[in-house]
Protein backbone atom coordinates (compact mmCIF):
# COMPACT_ATOMS: atom_id res chain seq x y z
CA UNK A 1 0.00 0.00 0.00
CA UNK A 2 1.18 3.55 -1.25
CA UNK A 3 0.14 6.96 0.40
CA UNK A 4 -1.17 8.81 -2.30
CA UNK A 5 -1.61 12.92 -1.85
CA UNK A 6 -4.01 14.77 -3.79
CA UNK A 7 -2.88 18.49 -3.42
CA UNK A 8 -6.28 19.54 -5.72
CA UNK A 9 -9.69 18.56 -6.21
CA UNK A 10 -10.36 15.55 -8.21
CA UNK A 11 -13.88 13.56 -8.84
CA UNK A 12 -14.44 10.59 -6.58
CA UNK A 13 -14.41 8.58 -9.40
CA UNK A 14 -10.52 8.68 -9.44
CA UNK A 15 -10.68 8.65 -5.54
CA UNK A 16 -12.43 5.44 -5.49
CA UNK A 17 -9.74 4.12 -8.00
CA UNK A 18 -6.69 4.78 -6.09
CA UNK A 19 -8.56 3.41 -3.02
CA UNK A 20 -9.62 0.28 -4.66
CA UNK A 21 -6.08 -0.34 -5.67
CA UNK A 22 -5.39 -0.31 -1.81
CA UNK A 23 -3.91 3.17 -1.60
CA UNK A 24 -3.99 5.58 1.93
CA UNK A 25 -5.36 8.38 -0.45
CA UNK A 26 -4.97 11.57 1.53
CA UNK A 27 -6.66 14.66 0.10
CA UNK A 28 -5.36 17.94 1.45
CA UNK A 29 -6.07 20.73 -0.48
CA UNK A 30 -5.84 24.26 -0.02
CA UNK A 31 -2.61 24.07 1.52
CA UNK A 32 0.26 26.54 1.65
CA UNK A 33 3.81 26.02 -0.22
CA UNK A 34 4.81 25.37 2.97
CA UNK A 35 2.15 22.90 4.13
CA UNK A 36 2.51 21.17 0.60
CA UNK A 37 6.69 20.69 1.69
CA UNK A 38 5.43 18.78 4.76
CA UNK A 39 2.47 16.83 4.19
CA UNK A 40 4.27 15.27 0.98
CA UNK A 41 7.24 13.95 3.09
CA UNK A 42 6.34 9.96 2.68
CA UNK A 43 4.28 10.05 0.21
CA UNK A 44 4.60 7.91 -2.91
CA UNK A 45 2.50 9.41 -5.10
CA UNK A 46 1.29 13.51 -5.56
CA UNK A 47 -1.59 14.13 -7.80
CA UNK A 48 -2.34 18.01 -8.74
CA UNK A 49 -4.57 19.77 -11.79
CA UNK A 50 -2.92 23.14 -12.67
CA UNK A 51 -2.96 25.23 -9.63
CA UNK A 52 0.45 23.25 -8.13
CA UNK A 53 3.23 24.15 -9.10
CA UNK A 54 5.50 21.51 -8.33
CA UNK A 55 9.03 22.47 -8.59
CA UNK A 56 12.66 21.45 -7.66
CA UNK A 57 12.27 22.73 -3.72
CA UNK A 58 8.31 20.06 -3.33
CA UNK A 59 9.96 17.52 -5.25
CA UNK A 60 12.84 17.58 -2.90
CA UNK A 61 10.32 17.26 -0.22
CA UNK A 62 8.96 13.99 -1.35
CA UNK A 63 11.42 11.79 -0.30
CA UNK A 64 9.86 8.47 -0.82
CA UNK A 65 8.13 9.80 -4.14
CA UNK A 66 7.88 7.78 -7.05
CA UNK A 67 5.14 9.42 -9.58
CA UNK A 68 3.52 13.14 -10.07
CA UNK A 69 -0.06 12.81 -11.72
CA UNK A 70 -1.45 16.05 -13.51
CA UNK A 71 -5.09 15.42 -13.55
CA UNK A 72 -5.12 17.05 -16.62
CA UNK A 73 -3.19 17.84 -20.58
CA UNK A 74 -1.12 20.77 -19.88
CA UNK A 75 2.01 20.26 -17.45
CA UNK A 76 3.34 23.98 -17.09
CA UNK A 77 3.14 23.49 -13.62
CA UNK A 78 5.31 20.27 -12.76
CA UNK A 79 9.68 21.25 -13.56
CA UNK A 80 9.76 17.72 -15.47
CA UNK A 81 13.21 18.11 -15.87
CA UNK A 82 13.79 18.00 -12.35
CA UNK A 83 11.64 15.50 -11.91
CA UNK A 84 13.54 13.22 -14.04
CA UNK A 85 16.76 14.04 -12.23
CA UNK A 86 15.44 12.25 -9.43
CA UNK A 87 14.03 9.47 -10.49
CA UNK A 88 10.25 10.66 -9.84
CA UNK A 89 7.93 9.70 -12.97
CA UNK A 90 5.55 12.18 -14.22
CA UNK A 91 2.36 11.61 -16.18
CA UNK A 92 -0.64 13.76 -17.47
CA UNK A 93 -4.34 12.87 -18.69
CA UNK A 94 -3.69 13.54 -22.57
CA UNK A 95 -7.50 13.18 -23.94
CA UNK A 96 -9.14 14.16 -20.45
CA UNK A 97 -10.30 17.44 -21.71
CA UNK A 98 -10.13 17.80 -25.21
CA UNK A 99 -13.97 17.43 -26.03
CA UNK A 100 -14.57 19.88 -23.46
CA UNK A 101 -12.23 22.54 -24.87
CA UNK A 102 -13.16 22.39 -28.16
CA UNK A 103 -16.74 22.34 -28.00
CA UNK A 104 -15.86 25.41 -25.10
CA UNK A 105 -13.49 27.00 -28.40
CA UNK A 106 -16.60 27.15 -30.61
CA UNK A 107 -19.07 28.63 -28.10
CA UNK A 108 -16.03 31.73 -27.70
CA UNK A 109 -16.36 31.83 -31.14
CA UNK A 110 -19.88 32.26 -31.57
CA UNK A 111 -20.37 34.21 -28.76
CA UNK A 112 -17.78 36.82 -29.54
CA UNK A 113 -18.95 36.95 -33.31
CA UNK A 114 -22.39 37.87 -32.01
CA UNK A 115 -21.69 39.59 -29.13
CA UNK A 116 -23.70 37.63 -27.03
CA UNK A 117 -22.20 38.15 -23.33
CA UNK A 118 -22.22 41.71 -24.54
CA UNK A 119 -26.11 41.93 -25.03
CA UNK A 120 -26.46 39.90 -21.86
CA UNK A 121 -25.10 42.32 -19.92
CA UNK A 122 -26.63 44.75 -21.90
CA UNK A 123 -30.28 43.81 -21.30
CA UNK A 124 -29.76 42.43 -17.54
CA UNK A 125 -28.71 45.76 -16.84
CA UNK A 126 -32.00 47.21 -18.73
CA UNK A 127 -30.68 48.66 -21.83
CA UNK A 128 -32.39 47.71 -24.85
CA UNK A 129 -29.65 47.67 -27.44
CA UNK A 130 -30.13 45.56 -30.44
CA UNK A 131 -28.65 48.36 -33.04
CA UNK A 132 -25.01 47.88 -30.95
CA UNK A 133 -24.40 44.27 -30.85
CA UNK A 134 -24.98 43.50 -34.60
CA UNK A 135 -22.48 40.88 -35.31
CA UNK A 136 -20.90 38.35 -37.91
CA UNK A 137 -21.99 35.27 -39.55
CA UNK A 138 -19.54 32.15 -39.67
CA UNK A 139 -20.96 30.91 -42.69
CA UNK A 140 -18.37 30.50 -45.41
CA UNK A 141 -15.29 32.18 -43.60
CA UNK A 142 -12.05 31.34 -43.09
CA UNK A 143 -10.99 29.44 -39.96
CA UNK A 144 -7.27 29.47 -38.98
CA UNK A 145 -6.54 27.10 -36.58
CA UNK A 146 -2.99 27.39 -35.10
CA UNK A 147 -1.87 23.88 -33.84
CA UNK A 148 -3.66 20.77 -35.46
CA UNK A 149 -3.49 18.57 -32.40
CA UNK A 150 -5.84 16.76 -30.36
CA UNK A 151 -8.13 19.80 -29.95
CA UNK A 152 -7.51 21.84 -33.31
CA UNK A 153 -9.20 18.50 -34.87
CA UNK A 154 -11.99 18.58 -33.13
CA UNK A 155 -12.66 22.25 -33.53
CA UNK A 156 -12.43 21.49 -37.28
CA UNK A 157 -15.09 18.65 -37.11
CA UNK A 158 -17.47 20.94 -35.06
CA UNK A 159 -17.21 23.64 -37.32
CA UNK A 160 -16.87 22.99 -40.92
CA UNK A 161 -20.92 22.09 -40.82
CA UNK A 162 -20.61 25.90 -40.80
CA UNK A 163 -19.57 25.92 -44.45
CA UNK A 164 -16.15 27.40 -43.66
CA UNK A 165 -12.79 27.18 -45.27
CA UNK A 166 -10.42 25.24 -42.76
CA UNK A 167 -6.73 26.14 -42.85
CA UNK A 168 -4.41 25.26 -39.78
CA UNK A 169 -0.46 25.63 -39.67
CA UNK A 170 1.32 23.15 -37.63
CA UNK A 171 4.85 22.26 -38.17
CA UNK A 172 4.46 18.67 -36.77
CA UNK A 173 1.09 17.45 -38.97
CA UNK A 174 1.83 16.92 -42.67
CA UNK A 175 -0.42 18.15 -45.45
CA UNK A 176 -1.73 14.57 -45.91
CA UNK A 177 -2.73 14.24 -42.49
CA UNK A 178 -4.28 17.50 -42.54
CA UNK A 179 -6.12 17.29 -45.72
CA UNK A 180 -7.67 13.34 -44.66
CA UNK A 181 -9.04 16.32 -41.62
CA UNK A 182 -10.32 18.43 -44.41
CA UNK A 183 -7.84 20.71 -43.40
CA UNK A 184 -5.99 22.60 -46.02
CA UNK A 185 -2.11 23.51 -44.16
CA UNK A 186 -0.71 27.46 -44.82
CA UNK A 187 2.18 29.20 -43.61
CA UNK A 188 2.07 30.74 -40.42
CA UNK A 189 2.36 34.08 -42.30
CA UNK A 190 -0.52 32.76 -44.84
CA UNK A 191 -2.94 31.86 -41.73
CA UNK A 192 -2.17 34.85 -40.69
CA UNK A 193 -3.41 37.03 -44.04
CA UNK A 194 -6.18 34.74 -44.82
CA UNK A 195 -7.85 34.13 -41.40
CA UNK A 196 -11.56 35.65 -40.94
CA UNK A 197 -10.96 34.14 -36.95
CA UNK A 198 -8.03 32.43 -35.63
CA UNK A 199 -8.18 29.78 -32.98
CA UNK A 200 -5.43 28.70 -30.38
CA UNK A 201 -4.68 25.02 -29.85
CA UNK A 202 -1.01 25.09 -29.13
CA UNK A 203 1.13 24.37 -26.17
CA UNK A 204 3.02 27.06 -24.80
CA UNK A 205 6.72 26.22 -25.64
CA UNK A 206 9.59 28.96 -26.23
CA UNK A 207 8.70 28.49 -29.58
CA UNK A 208 5.29 29.45 -29.17
CA UNK A 209 5.50 32.08 -25.76
CA UNK A 210 4.51 35.49 -27.49
CA UNK A 211 3.55 34.37 -30.72
CA UNK A 212 0.86 36.52 -31.18
CA UNK A 213 2.71 39.37 -30.32
CA UNK A 214 2.27 43.17 -31.91
CA UNK A 215 4.29 41.89 -35.39
CA UNK A 216 2.20 38.97 -35.85
CA UNK A 217 -1.13 40.62 -35.01
CA UNK A 218 -0.21 43.24 -37.71
CA UNK A 219 -0.03 40.58 -40.26
CA UNK A 220 -4.06 40.07 -39.29
CA UNK A 221 -7.10 41.10 -40.85
CA UNK A 222 -8.31 44.60 -39.59
CA UNK A 223 -11.73 42.49 -38.80
CA UNK A 224 -10.26 39.17 -37.86
CA UNK A 225 -11.33 37.54 -34.25
CA UNK A 226 -8.96 35.40 -32.48
CA UNK A 227 -9.98 32.71 -29.88
CA UNK A 228 -7.70 31.43 -27.34
CA UNK A 229 -8.39 28.34 -25.37
CA UNK A 230 -4.96 27.02 -25.53
CA UNK A 231 -2.33 28.53 -23.30
CA UNK A 232 -2.10 31.61 -21.98
CA UNK A 233 1.13 33.65 -23.07
CA UNK A 234 0.96 32.37 -26.68
CA UNK A 235 -1.42 35.83 -26.70
CA UNK A 236 0.33 38.94 -25.71
CA UNK A 237 -2.67 40.59 -24.29
CA UNK A 238 -0.98 44.11 -24.06
CA UNK A 239 0.01 43.97 -27.80
CA UNK A 240 -3.56 42.35 -28.60
CA UNK A 241 -5.43 45.54 -26.46
CA UNK A 242 -3.14 47.77 -28.72
CA UNK A 243 -3.84 46.12 -31.67
CA UNK A 244 -7.59 46.75 -30.89
CA UNK A 245 -7.53 50.06 -29.60
CA UNK A 246 -5.77 50.59 -33.38
CA UNK A 247 -8.98 49.18 -35.02
CA UNK A 248 -6.27 46.33 -36.24
CA UNK A 249 -8.55 43.66 -35.00
CA UNK A 250 -12.27 42.73 -34.53
CA UNK A 251 -12.26 41.05 -31.60
CA UNK A 252 -10.91 38.58 -29.15
CA UNK A 253 -12.06 35.68 -26.94
CA UNK A 254 -9.96 34.35 -24.42
CA UNK A 255 -10.17 31.51 -21.85
CA UNK A 256 -6.26 31.43 -20.23
CA UNK A 257 -3.82 33.81 -19.32
CA UNK A 258 -0.23 34.22 -18.85
CA UNK A 259 -0.65 34.08 -15.37
CA UNK A 260 -3.88 32.76 -13.24
CA UNK A 261 -5.36 32.99 -11.59
CA UNK A 262 -5.63 36.70 -13.81
CA UNK A 263 -8.41 39.46 -12.44
CA UNK A 264 -6.69 42.34 -13.96
CA UNK A 265 -5.42 42.56 -17.97
CA UNK A 266 -5.74 45.26 -20.65
CA UNK A 267 -8.62 42.86 -22.28
CA UNK A 268 -10.76 42.76 -19.60
CA UNK A 269 -13.74 45.50 -19.80
CA UNK A 270 -13.91 45.92 -23.16
CA UNK A 271 -16.94 45.54 -25.63
CA UNK A 272 -14.84 44.22 -28.41
CA UNK A 273 -13.44 40.70 -25.62
CA UNK A 274 -15.10 37.91 -24.21
CA UNK A 275 -13.12 37.07 -21.36
CA UNK A 276 -13.77 33.94 -19.36
CA UNK A 277 -11.80 32.30 -15.67
CA UNK A 278 -10.04 29.06 -17.64
CA UNK A 279 -13.30 27.18 -17.97
CA UNK A 280 -12.19 24.37 -20.81
CA UNK A 281 -12.04 21.63 -19.04
CA UNK A 282 -14.90 22.73 -16.02
CA UNK A 283 -17.69 19.74 -17.18
CA UNK A 284 -18.22 17.04 -15.16
CA UNK A 285 -17.08 14.97 -17.85
CA UNK A 286 -13.96 16.36 -18.17
CA UNK A 287 -13.16 16.05 -14.45
CA UNK A 288 -14.02 12.52 -14.02
CA UNK A 289 -12.33 11.33 -17.24
CA UNK A 290 -9.04 13.73 -16.01
CA UNK A 291 -9.61 11.70 -12.11
CA UNK A 292 -10.03 8.44 -13.90
CA UNK A 293 -7.05 8.56 -16.52
CA UNK A 294 -5.29 9.45 -13.62
CA UNK A 295 -6.06 7.13 -10.96
CA UNK A 296 -4.82 4.87 -13.53
CA UNK A 297 -1.39 5.98 -14.63
CA UNK A 298 -1.30 6.14 -10.78
CA UNK A 299 -1.94 2.88 -9.96
CA UNK A 300 0.41 1.67 -13.02
CA UNK A 301 3.33 3.54 -11.77
CA UNK A 302 2.79 2.41 -7.67
CA UNK A 303 2.68 -0.94 -8.91
CA UNK A 304 5.47 -1.04 -10.85
CA UNK A 305 3.79 -1.23 -14.18
CA UNK A 306 3.99 0.80 -17.89
CA UNK A 307 2.46 3.92 -17.71
CA UNK A 308 1.22 4.79 -21.09
CA UNK A 309 1.28 8.46 -20.32
CA UNK A 310 4.11 8.83 -18.82
CA UNK A 311 6.00 12.18 -20.10
CA UNK A 312 9.46 11.57 -19.28
CA UNK A 313 11.67 8.10 -18.83
CA UNK A 314 12.33 8.58 -15.09
CA UNK A 315 12.67 5.24 -13.25
CA UNK A 316 13.23 5.62 -9.41
CA UNK A 317 16.70 4.04 -8.55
Amino acid sequence: MARVLVAEKLADAGLDMLRGAGHAVDVRTGLSTDELRAAIAGAQALVVRSATQVDADLLAAGDALVVVGRAGVGLDNVDVPAATERGVLVCNAPSSNVVSAAEMTVALMLALARNIPQAHQALSNGRWERSRWGGMEIYRKTIGILGLGRVGRLVSQRIAPFDVALIAYDPYVSPESARAAGVDMVTLEELFERSDIITLHMPRTPETAGLLGAENLAKCRPHALIVNTARGGILDEAAAAAALDAGRLGGIALDVYETEPMTESPLFGRPDVVATPHLGASTAEAQDRASIQIAEQINLALAGDPVPYAVNGALRS
